[in-house]
């Protein structure tokens, strides 16, 4: 039985441009499958020869022999028929092997001719060994194992096994194999892996209807830095764990229970993994509101806030909280929200050094709607004050240039001011008029929200446009019986009033039209002015008619509206009516951003 690779086989083909794998004069080529993957029905491996490794992959002829075992992850092949193709856009290439056969199974590591130098008497020592059925086979210091039969067996039956079998620790850290993270999927059964904690959660109480509990959760890396990994753990194994996982969004998460092992890699060599970022410009933040996906952030610390206690509702419990201001190149502000020990412990450290103006990167953050956007963190968020990474740099260097003396605005202006009334993001829900007007039974049952679209293509100029409103609580006054103006609200008589818009407006887009209504400060922003100085071009005389002119100049111009969809009767008959919550300019930057994602989703969904 072939018991080792062929040494430079790999080298040996790539230097050979003209190489025939279907020649019947070239050598044997025996490589071990490295890091086998599936994609699609396929599979991708590395084929390694001991000194070098190449991409490969098998065709789907194939799928059934690795579906069965017959070829495994570190196990040996004998290449019978493959081509050396490209990769596209890069210089590297890869074997597509067709045809195969299994030499040996599963090895216990990858193997590594390098620097294995041992002398012919210690081999020929070991060639005298008793092979027995059970031994293990020794050559070129590669160790192969006897093909295993598969048996059938509970799940019970395989945790007794492995408890009675257990080695000692220290002697499993030497004979057992580290899978890299990117090799773990939720089908394999035990397996080992060498990580740093990179983010660690706190411990949680919870309570359901199968009683209570206690959970908290780890955030995991390995050298290769190439995949992140969450590790929940519960009640005993959470008890056990908490003070072992010590501080240094996740294709699988794992859950370990009480029975798991996890050993200190004390005397290993140490290696600082880097926390993966994908930064999203505050700009940017409208289109994550209420979404379920988490957000990185790195900006400028414009001001933090001292430390509030705020109660949580579920238990009553107070927590801490407070609050940043963030800027970046964008010329944006967001308010970043830091909970629990991010409040006391960072959010301390930050207030101390504001007026230095950090840079900070932040991992996983929930984008809410509070003030038209906010951030918050969660258990799982990560905070680095003064990272060392590219964006980090050039975003200092553009605030100490310039961007300290640049106006900023939050992100929030043109955006709801609160979730309370529904309001959310201009890009959340949006939807064109027809699909309003074409339900008549919208909010009929509660108010519907959507975001849209369109034109202001016909304001009535004979309308009851506005009301006499209190200047304290902008209630509807009525003149007073001698001067003045009384508010039943507030009862008091003031001798002045503030007229305040109440109005109807014809909206269009390219699938219809509908009229909105509008109340004054979305119609302020619609009109231009505010509705005493509209009154007062109204009344004014001359040649000019101001009042139409201003009427007309607020047409045919486009805005973004948040609206709520309701059912008044009237005269016994159910009318929808559409009122205006927010209404902001077109931002035609995010607007392009939108649409491309868009086009993306339609593509992807076409393509399946």
């Amino acid at each position: 039985m072939q018991t080792s690779v062929t040494p430079d086989a790999i080298s040996a083909v790539l230097s050979n441009p003209s190489f025939d794998s279907s020649s019947s004069d070239r050598s044997e080529i025996v490589v071990q499958v490295v890091d086998l993957k599936p994609i699609g029905n396929r599979y991708t491996f590395s084929a390694n020869d001991g000194k070098t490794r190449v991409k490969a992959m098998f065709t789907a002829s194939l799928t059934p022999e690795i579906i069965s075992g017959k070829i495994q992850n570190l196990g040996l092949i004998r290449l019978l028929d493959f081509t050396v193709n490209d990769i596209s856009g890069k210089s590297t290439k890869y074997f597509l092997v067709t045809k195969c056969e299994s030499v040996a199974s599963a090895l216990d590591s990858e193997i590594n001719l390098e620097g294995k130098i041992e002398d012919e008497a210690g081999a020929a020592k070991r060639q005298k060994l008793d092979h027995s059925p059970m031994s293990d086979v020794v050559s070129t210091g590669i160790t192969l194992k006897p093909k295993q039969e598969f048996v059938a067996k509970s799940a019970s039956q395989i945790i007794t096994e492995q408890r009675g079998n257990a080695a000692p620790a220290a002697r499993m850290s030497m004979t057992r194999r580290v899978h890299p993270l990117v090799s773990l999927n939720p089908y394999q059964g035990s397996w080992t892996i060498k990580v740093r904690v990179t983010n660690k959660g706190v411990m949680r109480n919870y309570r359901n209807a199968r009683g209570e509990g206690c959970v908290f959760n780890v955030e995991l890396t390995d050298e290769e830095v190439r995949k992140l990994i969450q590790a929940t753990m519960f009640n005993d194994a959470a008890r056990k764990f908490y003070g072992r996982f010590q501080l240094g969004k996740n294709d699988y998460e794992m859950t370990l229970n009480e029975n798991s092992e996890v050993e200190e890699a004390s005397d290993e060599e140490m290696f600082v993994p880097e926390t993966i970022f994908n930064f999203v410009p505050i700009e940017e933040l409208g289109m994550y509101v209420n979404q379920k996906e988490l957000i990185d952030l790195i900006g400028v610390v414009q001001s933090v806030s001292p430390t509030m206690s705020i109660r949580r509702r579920t238990d009553n419990e107070m927590i801490p909280k407070r609050d940043i201001t963030l800027a970046d190149e964008s010329k944006k502000t967001v308010v970043v929200s830091l909970w629990n020990n991010l409040a006391t412990g960072i959010g301390q450290e930050l207030l101390d050094m504001a007026d230095k103006s950090p840079v900070i990167a932040i991992k996983s953050l929930k984008v809410g709607d509070f003030q038209g956007v906010s951030l918050s963190t969660i258990s799982g968020s990560n905070v680095v004050i003064n990272p060392e990474s590219p964006e980090a740099k050039k975003l200092k260097s553009w605030y100490d240039s310039e961007g300290k003396e640049t106006s900023m605005s939050s992100i929030g202006s043109g955006m709801s001011p609160s979730a309370k009334n529904g309001s959310w993001s201009m890009y959340a829900d949006r939807v064109p008029l027809s699909q309003i007007t074409s339900n008549p039974s919208l909010g009929e049952d509660k108010p519907v929200f959507f975001s849209t679209r369109g034109y202001i293509s016909f304001i009535k100029p004979d309308q009851t446009m506005w009301y006499q409103g209190c200047k304290t609580c902008n209630k509807k006054v009525t003149e007073a019986m001698d001067s003045g103006y009384w508010c039943e609200s507030c009862q008091k008589k003031d001798g002045e009033c503030r007229l305040r818009y109440i109005m109807v407006v014809k909206v269009s887009d390219s699938t219809g039209e509908a009229w909105f209504s509008s109340f004054n400060d979305e119609a302020e922003k619609i009109i231009g002015c505010s509705a005493d100085e509209l009154n007062k071009l109204r009344s004014e005389g001359g040649e000019v008619n101001e009042f139409q002119t201003k009427l007309k100049e607020a047409t045919w111009s486009s805005h973004l509206f948040r609206t709520s969809v309701t059912q008044n009767e009237y005269n016994g008959e159910k009318r929808q009516r559409i009122t205006v919550k927010a209404v902001a300019p077109v931002d035609f930057a995010a607007e392009s951003r939108l649409l491309l994602q868009d086009i993306s989703k339609k593509n992807t969904s076409a393509s399946h």
